[in-house]
């Protein structure tokens, strides 16, 4: 066996099935004590116990991911959109559902709804929170981009508010921008988010859609 498919095994192993037990301690991770239910498990050259363990944690689920796990299930929302910062508001209804993913380590969000003028919304994300860099993190899709959104977060210390900011590219400017999101937990089955943009023109920043949303 070649030694990256040797390292490959080991670590998703001992990374895997760790997280999922929530084990931290390493116990006689150098010994031999192969079995053919159990393969020798050994650290790759130059790794410590505590190497191994950094790995572990960084895959180990923790209040944060119980937090985004706090959504999931079923909601309705109200939208309500501007174009530019002057623009009449457009109002619809959206359906909004998410569900768990990886034994909780992430979050999925599907996202239906319309939008006015350009017709039926289709949206999909996937929430996380990221245990080395100590933040939330993004990505989103829709059926009405070809990009790929990237977003980080910061809870506050109250837990009732995500602030995000989504990075992705500007079709008018063909430039990169930044999208703010804030999601405000407003009662057990209830919240908010809002979301601000940067008008092309202008260069401001302007409200661009807020939604109401209830836990059906």
């Amino acid at each position: 066996m070649s030694w990256y498919k040797y390292f490959t095994r080991t670590f998703f192993v001992a990374v895997g099935v760790a997280a999922m037990l929530g084990v931290v301690a390493l116990a006689d991770v150098s010994k031999d004590s192969p079995s053919p239910d159990h393969p020798e498990m050994k650290l790759p050259p130059g790794w410590t116990a505590e190497d191994m363990q950094a790995c572990i944690l960084a895959g180990t689920p923790g209040e944060e991911h119980e937090h985004l796990a706090k959504s999931i299930g079923q909601w309705h929302g109200t939208t309500t959109m501007w174009m530019t910062e002057d623009a009449e508001p457009m109002e619809s209804e959206c359906k909004v559902t998410v569900t768990p993913m990886m034994d909780g380590h992430y979050t999925k969000i599907e996202w239906k709804g319309d939008m006015p003028g350009m017709g039926p919304y289709h949206g999909f994300g996937i929430n996380g929170f990221d245990n080395v860099s100590q933040k939330f993190v993004s990505i989103w899709i829709d059926n009405h981009s070809t990009g790929i959104m990237q977003g980080v977060g910061k809870l506050s210390p109250d837990g009732k508010t995500l602030s995000w900011e989504f990075t992705h590219n500007c079709p008018i400017t063909k430039k990169p921008t930044v999208m703010r999101e804030i999601e405000t937990v407003t009662g057990s089955n209830t919240k908010t988010i809002e979301m601000y943009a940067t008008d092309p023109k202008s260069g401001k920043e302007y409200k661009m859609m807020a939604v109401e949303l209830t836990r059906q």
